[in-house]
């Protein structure tokens, strides 16, 4: 096996699968990515058993083969030669021969055999959509994401095909995040599948803004991505997400719009002085504005005052400050609508002019 390419060429692909690779792995194989010449092309395969990158691309001087070389060795070298930088890559026997002008390197492998991969999978239904699209949903929904909790199934990020949309859900138990976009053409068959967390960061990581499109294929047991010369896949969390919708509060008709910076400004500082473990704030709503009131076991206090369009008298509930900011960052308009139902009901936030992106945040008892 042998291949030349310009190290900017190889150096974008290095850096997608890269990031799959576990610093600590129980396989030494494990540690490697699986290199391959084959077909007039260059792959490189990354995975951790529960997600795999391969990316794609051109190369010259190509002779068939396929080896595994230490993946932080291997990218820690291209990265650091100069631009512009000509790439030899030869196999000799159980090692790589890697030059680029003056410099020599030479790596252990292992072999591809023992190198584990993911052929092919059970496919149910596969969707396109713009990479933009899909990269909006799960940017805005993934910060509600639970970690390391022993609900398992939170520890991941719903994705709900449902006939001419795709929803992106999340929750902690505290939280809940939803993001929704239309799509194309109608699927057959409603379908929920749960992405686990590192799956869900490595996708974010992988798509671009711009105008491409990505092919969602989805398996029984995994889920894969395609977008130009890179295949993304990943194995799925088998459980029952929670029925989000039943967390949505209905009948909130008690609801403010405030601009969204200005409120944002007031939580962070109102932050400032709240209980470090709880970290809450109670919102008092009354017409034609909103207070912030925050307290601490010093016994110190914040009060600030946001202008709001509001009918509502007499309505005080506590909340997670960082909780409410997280949700109003994962906003875009510049007018956030708060609704509540009573003293004691979640709250929803959303933008005030789009029902797309909804957040609801659990109370909090102060």
């Amino acid at each position: 096996m042998q291949f030349s390419i310009q190290r900017e060429a190889l150096l974008k692909p290095l850096q997608q699968v890269v990031g799959v690779v576990e610093r600590r792995q129980t396989l030494p194989v494990l540690a490697n990515l699986l290199v391959k010449v084959a077909d007039g092309q260059l792959s490189l395969t990354g995975t951790d058993l529960e997600v795999e990158m391969i990316a794609t691309t051109a190369a010259d001087k190509l002779a068939d083969g396929e080896v595994t070389i230490p993946a932080r060795k291997f990218f820690d070298i291209v990265r650091a030669l100069p631009d512009g930088a000509g790439i030899e890559l030869k196999l000799n026997g159980d090692r790589v021969a890697l030059n680029a002008g003056r410099s020599r390197f030479t790596l252990t492998t292992l072999p591809a055999s023992e190198f584990p991969t993911i052929d092919s999978i059970e496919l149910v239904e596969n969707v396109s959509l713009p990479e933009e699209a899909l990269r909006d949903l799960m940017e805005r929904t993934a910060f509600a994401m639970a970690n390391q909790d022993v609900r398992y199934y939170l520890n991941g990020m719903l994705l709900d095909l449902q006939e001419h949309s795709l929803r992106c859900v999340a929750t902690d138990g505290h939280r809940l995040a939803m993001k929704e976009t239309s799509l194309a053409t109608s699927v057959k068959a409603r379908r929920q599948i749960i992405i686990p967390r590192k799956g869900v960061n490595e996708l974010i990581g992988l798509l671009e803004p711009g105008e491409g499109e990505v092919e969602l294929e989805f398996g029984r047991n995994h889920l894969r991505v395609r977008r130009g010369g890179v295949t993304f896949t990943s194995k799925l969390i088998d459980g029952r997400f929670p029925d989000y919708e039943a967390v949505i509060p209905l009948g909130a008709d008690k609801t403010a719009v405030l601009d969204r910076e200005v409120l944002r400004g007031a939580l962070q500082r109102a932050a400032i002085l709240s209980n470090e473990k709880y970290r809450g704030v109670k919102l008092e709503l009354s017409p034609g504005k909103l207070r912030i009131v925050a307290h601490n076991p010093e016994q110190e206090e914040a009060v600030e005052e946001v202008e709001a369009d509001t009918h509502v008298s007499d309505l005080a509930v506590g909340f997670n400050v960082g909780y409410l900011l997280d949700a109003l960052s994962a906003l875009r308009g510049e007018q956030a609508r708060l609704s509540l139902r009573d003293a004691q009901s979640s709250c929803l936030v959303q933008e005030h002019d789009g029902e797309q992106a909804r957040h609801v945040i659990m109370p909090l008892r102060l």
